[in-house]
């Protein structure tokens, strides 16, 4: 249940971007707009879609990738920052920057 209203947060903090819809995947839930693939939500935390220049930001506050289980990691998803997820301006500047990169096969590791 705290996972979903998690969720109901998530999206109504990205409402002004338009179009954002989740799916479940990962155990939780895969964030979408027109059809890009950009975030996850799994366990109460966030994450959006990075590359090298973008990530640096998520390091540099002790960001960490995500990680849906012991052996697997997915490295071009990094947790938003809480302040990040409870400012709605810039969780829609931070998920505008992740929905501007390329589509890219995940890597997991």
């Amino acid at each position: 249940m705290k996972e979903d209203s998690f969720k109901e947060f998530v999206l109504d903090q990205l409402r002004p971007l338009g179009g954002v819809e989740a799916r479940r995947m990962f155990g939780g839930h895969g964030l979408y707009r027109g059809g890009k693939f950009f975030g996850i939500i799994f366990q109460g935390r966030l994450y959006f879609k990075t590359n090298e220049t973008t990530r640096t930001e998520y390091e540099r506050r002790g960001m960490k990738p995500f990680r849906p289980s012991a052996k697997q990691t997915l490295k071009n998803y990094f947790e938003v920052p809480a302040d990040i997820v409870e400012d709605a301006g810039e969780l829609a500047a931070w998920a505008h920057h992740a929905l501007e990169l390329p589509s890219a096969k995940i890597s997991a590791k």
